[in-house]
């Protein structure tokens, strides 16, 4: 079952709590689909009258600020040896390579890092514990981490959304347009069959009248 079709058979405060908690746990360093479930319940949302847009856009944001700053605490308090316990437990994501990548992005950018990496599958798992590991200031990371959360969530929600509106709008249209067109089609052919049978006929009736003629009197 799809992650959109599951979502479909819950309440609305389930989603928005499934939502929450899914990015949540993904923001604090536990590689999860955080993007695709968010995308999931966004576009439900769209022909789903029970799930408000701005209420799941809050939640998801409410899950990415909380989940990071978790992650941000766990990153301080453990330091180098929570990275390669990280790395022992999801060698394909906190791998040495990915941490040094990672790392490069921090050092060099700072709290843009933070708030870019939101919008990076990679970098929205590693900026709170690496932020907390490299010891950033709070309230920079704090900052960075809200405005990201707030654009990242909110604009994912809000395009997904009106993404979805337009598309069952247009498809609704299509349908209709669709069966005019059909019915077109069908018109049109059996006009033609219809003109291509008179013109076979005629034609017909024309090669039995000129044999009539070349036919020699009999006396």
């Amino acid at each position: 079952m799809h992650v959109q079709e599951w979502l479909d058979t819950v309440p609305a405060a389930a989603v928005y709590a499934v939502v929450a908690l899914v990015i949540g746990l993904e923001s604090l360093g536990i590689p999860l689909p955080g993007e695709i479930v968010l995308v999931a319940a966004a576009l439900l949302s769209s022909h789903h009258s029970g799930i408000n847009p701005i209420v799941l856009g809050a939640c998801a944001t409410a899950g990415a600020v909380i989940g990071d700053s978790i992650g941000y605490a766990i990153g301080r308090k453990g330091g180098r040896p929570l990275l390669a316990w990280l790395d022992r437990k999801f060698p394909r994501h906190f791998s040495e390579a990915h941490v040094a990548t990672a790392e490069r992005s921090f050092e060099k950018w700072g709290m843009w890092a933070v708030f870019f990496g939101r919008f990076i599958a990679l970098l929205r798992i590693f900026a709170g514990p690496l932020a907390g590991v490299l010891h950033m200031p709070y309230w920079k990371f704090l900052i960075a981490n809200f405005l990201g959360g707030v654009c990242w969530a909110g604009g994912t929600t809000a395009v997904v959304y009106y993404v979805g509106v337009v598309a069952e709008d247009w498809l609704k249209r299509f349908s209709y347009l669709g069966l005019a067109i059909a019915v077109l089609i069908g018109l049109t052919s059996m006009l033609m069959i219809r003109r291509k049978a008179k013109k076979a006929a005629a034609q017909r009736e024309a090669e039995q009248a000129a044999e009539a003629e070349t036919v020699p009197a009999v006396d």
